[in-house]
């Protein structure tokens, strides 16, 4: 009886043993992988595809891990839980992580890409001005950074948001009902702003110029990015290496995203071609930039609290 309970004691010790040795071994796994969070219609989708990052991070002895988002704000949820390591989104997202007190760093910005974003009406609208936009129904995505530039145009004519009746929209819903004429005018981005020109004879009231840059930023989690400054400067790095290659290779990069938006060619062709890729450091300039909509945000109660930019922000 002895030797039996012995022999149970010595098998269930070994299964203990195999077990900690599993959970070491795919911990140990988990490290050796870096999880970038990325969206379609960002400049992340242009460096997966080109694969250079897999062969840089393996000289490190790392994998990467891609995760497709459809918005910003569940990337970022995402990176806060730990789930992905890295990320990019656009200037809105980060707002409302640091109100909402999530632990996350922004590492650095992407270029302005204002000529994209803007207040879209139909081709025979009776809209001709900023100023018509009194009284009218508006789509646009709540929070995002359409939001901050329908406020800030609103307002360089002596409107308030109250002059207009908000109809919050995805773009994708967004541009349904504009097409249905259920909205009179539409706030978007690119490729969306882009198609509808192309697709509908839509009229660009205004671009974001004078109200909003439109940035990305590119994003942490606040462990990954104290432990990992390393892998952060080779990211960073080949972020920068995409962008010069995108911007000098408009065919190709047409060829490639095209059937990965499932946009036609002509729109992709006018997106691609009103901006610029790169990455920024961050600097005064940009802080200011997103203080701005940070304060704005705050004006308006569509977040809680007044916050600091500065305070999750890696300017090193």
């Amino acid at each position: 009886m002895i030797k039996k309970i012995s022999l149970y004691m010595m098998i269930m010790l070994c299964i203990v043993v195999a077990g900690c040795s599993m959970n070491d071994s795919s911990s140990s796994s988990k490290e050796d992988v870096v999880r970038i969070g990325y969206q379609k219609n960002g400049p992340l989708i242009i460096l997966k595809s080109l694969g250079t990052l897999e062969e840089r991070l393996k000289e490190n002895g790392y994998k990467v891990e891609w995760n497709e988002f459809q918005a910003g704000p569940a990337l970022v949820e995402a990176l806060n839980a730990g789930s992905i390591d890295f990320g990019r989104t656009g200037n809105s997202p980060p707002i409302f992580a640091q109100a909402a007190d999530a632990p996350f760093v922004t590492i650095a910005a992407g270029k302005s890409k204002f000529e994209g974003s803007g207040i879209l009406v139909p081709e025979d609208s009776e809209i001709t001005s900023i100023k018509d936009l009194k009284g009218k129904q508006v789509s646009f995505a709540k929070g995002s950074s359409s939001h901050y530039l329908i406020v800030k145009a609103l307002e360089s004519e002596g409107l308030n948001y109250t002059d207009i009746t908000p109809v919050f929209l995805s773009p994708g819903d967004a541009r349904v009902a504009f097409e249905q004429g259920k909205t009179d005018a539409m706030v978007v981005w690119d490729p969306f702003t882009s198609s509808t020109e192309v697709n509908m004879n839509a009229t660009l009231l205004v671009n974001g110029e004078g109200f909003t840059t439109d940035r990305d930023f590119f994003i942490a989690n606040e462990v990954f990015a104290e432990k990992h400054e390393d892998l952060i400067a080779v990211i960073l790095e080949e972020i920068e290496n995409s962008s010069v290659w995108a911007n000098n290779h408009h065919e190709a990069l047409i060829d490639m995203l095209a059937p990965i938006l499932k946009i036609d060619e002509e729109s992709i062709k006018m997106a691609i071609e009103r901006r610029v890729y790169g990455v920024d450091s961050l600097n005064e300039t940009i802080i200011k930039e997103q203080q701005e909509i940070a304060d704005t945000f705050f004006r308006l109660d569509i977040i809680p609290k007044k916050i600091d930019v500065k305070d999750v922000m890696d300017r090193q």
